[in-house]
This record gives structure tokens, sequence and C-alpha cells, in this order.
């Protein structure tokens, strides 16, 4: 297809815009809407650096869609920006893990394309993160290793770093000369997912989803190609559990 320069001007900036800030305006989005042509040429550029264009609520985000993406926020800068000094690979892990429940207590496990439930309080998504690592204990070590290979996800430290925590007080064991509770921890995953504009505080330490987050969910987070092998896993007794009810 051949195109205008104006067009490909119009829609380069538009990219520049997505590039540099991860989402654009209403005024921008109604642009990439009415013209076939701008859209076609900003997906194109978009999936030049594996990223995908999504359309949430008003606004327009270019989210990556692999690691290799050079848009995607990599393992370092979560540890400096966002976790304690000392923080190693397990505190990612436990963050994406968090971060995975935060959607099945939404979407009731992997089994529904809309949320059923409005909101979830900060106790409420922790208690549900200590369900499913009870559950992963469930497992011996040779099943946790070959799923680690499977996901690419270390299991046995993300139970490791959790048991580490302490549940009750908000003092906790020294870990490398840094003191962490659940608490805290959970925390810092909800000033996370706050900063990626995929949750909003509503006040009395409750959370609710964007739609930015919901547009994800919907187009990526259930498919087999990218998490609900992950949700099919942490999730499975308790799938097995209710069939055998049935």
């Amino acid at each position: 297809m051949n195109y205008s320069e104006s067009k490909v001007m119009q829609a380069f900036e538009l990219y520049i815009i997505l590039a540099r800030d991860a989402h654009a305006d209403a005024e921008s989005l109604s642009l990439y809407i009415a013209d076939d042509s701008i859209r076609g040429l900003v997906d194109g550029f978009a999936h030049r650096v594996d990223c995908v264009i999504i359309i949430a609520g008003e606004k327009l985000y270019m989210i990556p869609k692999t690691k290799l993406s050079p848009f995607h926020v990599n393992n370092d800068y979560i540890k400096k920006t966002y976790l304690k000094s000392g923080a190693t690979n397990a505190d990612i892990y436990l963050l994406y893990f968090s971060t995975i429940v935060l959607f099945g207590a939404f979407y009731d496990s992997y089994q529904t394309l809309e949320p059923t439930r409005d909101f979830i309080g900060i106790d409420d998504w922790t208690r549900q993160v200590n369900e499913r690592i009870s559950v992963l204990m469930e497992h011996d070590e040779e099943q946790l290793r070959a799923r680690e290979q499977e996901f690419s996800y270390n299991w046995k430290q993300i139970i490791e770093k959790w048991e580490d925590m302490n549940d009750i007080k908000e003092t906790a064991k020294k870990q490398s000369g840094n003191t962490i509770s659940r608490l805290s921890f959970m925390d810092t995953a909800k000033r996370f997912l706050i900063n990626q504009e995929l949750i909003e505080e509503i006040g009395n330490s409750e959370v609710i989803l964007t739609e930015k987050a919901k547009t994800i969910v919907q187009r990526f987070f259930m498919e087999v190609e990218y998490n609900k092998g992950i949700l099919e896993f942490i999730y499975q007794w308790e799938e097995d559990e209710e069939d055998a009810i049935d």
C-alpha cells in the first residue's frame, strides 16, 4: 500500500508519543481509529519493536509483546525503582506471581473474560497470594523443578521468599541487612502496578483494575500463548477438586 508523506509523518509522530510515554490521549486515539492508513502504519511501527497497540478507555497504549522488545520493563529497572536495596530475582518472581494472583482474583482464576468483582482489599490480595503459595508447597521439588523449566518461573524461590517474610507483625526476619514483611511487599507490588497504570486506589486499602489492565487481560492474559499455562498450574489443584465434586 502506498502512503502519502503526510500520513507517514502523522503516524510517526503518534508512534513517537507512544514510544516516549507508552500512551496517547483521546485526540490521538480519535486519529488512530478514524484513519485506516495511520492505524496500519502505527501498528506496523509497533510490530517492528515487538509491541502491540491497544485501546483502553479513552487512551491508546503501546505495550511490549515479548521480553525482546526494547520497551519491556527489565528486572534491573524494577529492582532499582521499586524494590529494596539488595533485591534479588526472587523478589521479581514474587512480584510477578502477586500480579498473576491479583488478576486471577478479579477474573475468577482463568475462566472468565469479564471481571467477577469490582475491587479487592490489600489484605484479601495478600491472603490469596498466601493461599496460592500454599498450593505450590503441595507439589514436590521434582514437580516444581520441571515446571520451572516450562514456565521460566522459579517456584521454589517464590515459596522461600514468601516463607521468609513475617505474615503477622510488621517486623520480619533480617535478610541481607534489610527487614521486610508480607504486607510491606504487597504495598510495593501495589505501587508498581499503579505506576504501570494497571490498578488504581479507591481508599480503604482497596484497589480496582484500570481499563488498560482489563484490555490486556482480555486480549493476552487468558491466551495459551501467553500466561494461561501458568494460571492453570497455579490453580490446577483447585480445578481438580471442583471436577471431583461435579
